[in-house]
């Protein structure tokens, strides 16, 4: 995918009515589409990072417009002039890029508009429709040589990016398999069909893996997905759905329209992939079934592996183990976990390594604001984001065709090639953001 400067040209005249920026480096500034809570939380990162102007928002709701200024005035910021037709954003001269934490359904058509009209796009995480919208924001990224980050923090997660480290320092090995998935109980959220609730209604009505890529994401980049590598097949299984309708139930009664409203989503969404150097990934989406918070993270390899639910490494000849013997006096060998704060001082990413020496704040631990900076140092340079269009391509394209699959009998479903071949011989990418 180019990296020039987009030579892409907005529909309508550009509108610029912001005063003089003052002397100095040239700030990157943005649009935000979407004001809900998602820009909320962003906002915390957004304001403690230098060189960044908010130059218009765009929402629908004046609600959420209005809490929106009233967040810019509480921290002392100049307030974004405001849209409602997210396309007149797009139109100005003065925006060099977007966020789109808008509704599952919007963010790629709207990420899609702003690469035609030059803008670099953040877009929040979600899972695809179908692959056809994944193909027209691949296709513009290549037309017009800008670029579309998903926002996806947990790529920066402390753990993810040290496992990544000691992978690519060869301490696991050969890869063989990778775990991850999202495993969150948000029964009372989910079941609120009647108002709306855009997670209850892709549950009422899809069964797939909606909400694919925190955990997908850092496992693609630590096995170079489009970049030497690349997922080629997934099947699905849906397990009976009880746990939402078991929620509405309690949340609205039973014998009500709501209370007795079936969902389609499976409680527990099991996707295993292949990928084209021979690695597997399983991956698990579950939200209606009593757990406390995980993505179920791991990484194995011929030598080692990272577990999250473990808080442990082990690497063979390095790690603990101890030798007793059994009843029958024979020895056998009791293998012990690592824990893994106990890799941080020698193998922590140098991304960590610098964002602790910084201090840096923002919303979810942190990943929020490395996930931006990224982003943002990405615009400004005018170069490819660390997560490209073919990336969110690819993690997007799980929940599309994980419904394919789990429809047609967990049977075997093709991943598309959005690349066209460059997977091949593609490198890692490089730079301070690199992944």
């Amino acid at each position: 995918m180019s990296t020039r400067k987009s030579s892409a040209s907005p529909r309508a005249t550009p509108r610029t009515r912001r005063a003089p920026r003052r002397s100095g480096p040239e700030p990157v500034r943005l649009g935000i589409i979407g004001l809900g809570l998602r820009t909320e939380v962003l906002l915390v990162s957004l304001f403690a990072i230098e060189g960044v102007e908010i130059v218009g928002v765009c929402d629908v709701r004046d609600t959420a417009i209005a809490r929106i200024l009233d967040i810019f005035k509480q921290n002392g910021k100049q307030s974004p002039d405001v849209e409602r037709d997210y396309r007149r954003l797009l139109e100005r001269s003065d925006i060099d890029a977007v966020l789109v934490p808008t509704s599952w359904n919007s963010h790629l058509p709207i990420a899609t508009e702003a690469l035609q009209a030059g803008k670099y796009a953040g877009v929040e995480v979600g899972g695809a429709s179908s692959t056809e919208e994944l193909w027209r924001l691949v296709r513009a990224a290549e037309a017009t040589g800008v670029s579309c980050m998903m926002l996806e923090n947990c790529c920066y997660a402390r753990n993810e990016m040290l496992v990544m480290n000691l992978v690519r320092q060869g301490l696991f090995g050969e890869l063989i398999h990778c775990a991850g998935g999202y495993e969150h109980d948000l029964r009372e959220l989910a079941c609120m069909v009647e108002q709306g609730n855009e997670r209850a209604l892709h549950n009422r009505f899809r069964n797939g893996d909606i909400y694919p890529t925190h955990q997908l994401g850092p496992i693609a980049k630590i096995l170079d997905i489009n970049r030497g590598n690349r997922f080629l097949s997934l099947t699905s299984t849906a397990s009976k759905s009880r746990g939402m309708q078991l929620a509405a139930q309690r949340h609205y009664g039973a014998g009500t329209t709501y209370g007795d409203m079936p969902f389609n989503m499976g409680d527990i969404i099991t996707t295993v992939i292949k990928c084209a150097n021979g690695e597997t990934i399983t991956l698990t989406h579950g939200i209606a079934l009593p757990r406390p918070y995980s993505r179920n993270g791991r990484v194995q390899g011929t030598r080692g592996l990272w577990v999250e639910d473990a808080k442990g490494i082990y690497i063979d000849g390095i790690s603990p183990s101890i030798v007793k013997l059994d009843v029958a006096g024979n020895p056998y060998t009791v293998h012990k976990w690592d824990p893994v704060e106990s890799f941080y001082e020698k193998y922590d990413h140098p991304i960590w390594q610098e964002y602790r020496r910084q201090e840096m704040t923002g919303g979810h631990g942190g990943i929020d604001s490395l996930a931006l900076r990224a982003f943002i140092d990405s615009v400004r340079a005018r170069e490819e984001t660390p997560i490209d269009a073919y990336d969110v391509a690819a993690w997007m394209s799980v929940t599309c065709l994980s419904e394919q699959s789990i429809a047609l009998g967990s049977q075997p479903v093709a991943f598309p090639d959005f690349t066209d071949g460059k997977w091949i011989t593609r490198g890692r990418a490089t730079g301070p953001w690199a992944l």
